[in-house]
């Protein structure tokens, strides 16, 4: 039998009824609140992509080689008819096949924070509250500002974001949030940024320090002029895109900064189950701000349905 890159692919469109999991697939389990999202976008918008099937010992009838969630989803959002890609595959290379299908190399990439923020609030327009455009998503309603908060970012953040001059979207969206709790302080901490040298910028962590201690202050002290933090730079590798939310290599180990008195040092999460959460929600596992949120709003959602 040819090689399953090299066998022909017919697409047809077909009674979901007639798919057969695949026994030996290597995706065991699929807890049910892992499908809820994806039923709502077939619900909204249908199977964006096609199951990948291959013909089945009985006539008439296939078994899925790439695609259970989808196919699962699929019927739970009511779906009778469902577009797929019957290709012939050998028993012996189906695992193969599911196992570079799930490590999505090449395959997925997700959007640049950013133009994933302008995009969502491009279609929370159409809608005539914010609740009504959450639930569109199937989200609960603190999710859409979170979800576009990287498409409001103001002229100055967004100026030191293309300059590289702030390590990841990230970082930026916490300035903003810095500035709603204290203009002075995130204005100080700006003017700073913008005097980087050329090839330095800001990490998160200058950002986050600076946002736990505007954060822990008095009214009192919030009307006070202060200094802003001392911003500790890193280099900018030419291994990593510009405005990169991947973590560079220097913050893997601290650096002296100023840091609040009341900041207390971030509990280091196993890799692996940070790589198992990105996978489950489609998310890179870099972007661990992303991670949280949506973590949150998964949580808050669930905690809605009930």
């Amino acid at each position: 039998m040819m090689a399953f890159k090299d066998s022909p692919a017919q697409f047809q469109i077909i009674d979901v009824s007639l798919l057969d999991p695949d026994p030996e697939h290597a995706r065991r389990n699929i807890a049910e609140e892992n499908l809820k999202g994806l039923v709502n976008s077939i619900q909204k918008v249908g199977l964006i992509h096609p199951i990948v099937v291959r013909p089945a010992a009985t006539e008439g009838r296939y078994t899925v080689i790439a695609g259970e969630r989808r196919r699962q989803a699929a019927i739970r959002a009511g779906e009778r008819v469902v577009p797929v890609v019957i290709r012939t595959c050998a028993a012996n290379t189906v695992l193969e096949v599911q196992v570079f299908e799930n490590i999505g190399l090449g395959v997925r990439s997700a959007l640049e924070p950013r133009d994933m923020a302008n995009a969502i609030q491009t279609i929370a327009g159409r809608f005539e509250t914010p609740e009504a455009a959450a639930q569109h998503f199937g989200r609960a309603p603190t999710w859409l500002g979170q979800a576009t908060a990287a498409a409001n970012l103001s002229e100055k953040v967004t100026a030191l974001l293309d300059s590289g001059k702030i390590a990841s979207t990230g970082a930026a969206v916490q300035l903003e949030r810095l500035a709603k709790k204290s203009e002075t302080l995130a204005e100080a901490l700006i003017d700073q940024i913008e005097q980087l040298p050329e090839g330095e910028r800001a990490s998160k962590k200058v950002v986050d320090d600076a946002l736990l201690e505007a954060g822990g202050r008095s009214k009192k002290e919030q009307e006070a002029p202060r200094e802003a933090p001392v911003v500790m730079a890193a280099p900018v590798a030419d291994s990593l895109p510009e405005a990169s939310d991947a973590r560079p290599p220097w913050e893997e180990t601290p650096v002296p900064q100023a840091v609040s008195p009341s900041s207390s040092p971030r509990t280091k999460v196993n890799p692996s189950k940070v790589k198992r959460v990105a996978e489950l929600l489609g998310l890179s596992e870099e972007n661990e701000e992303d991670l949280l949120v949506r973590l949150i709003d998964e949580f808050l959602a669930l905690k809605d349905a009930a």
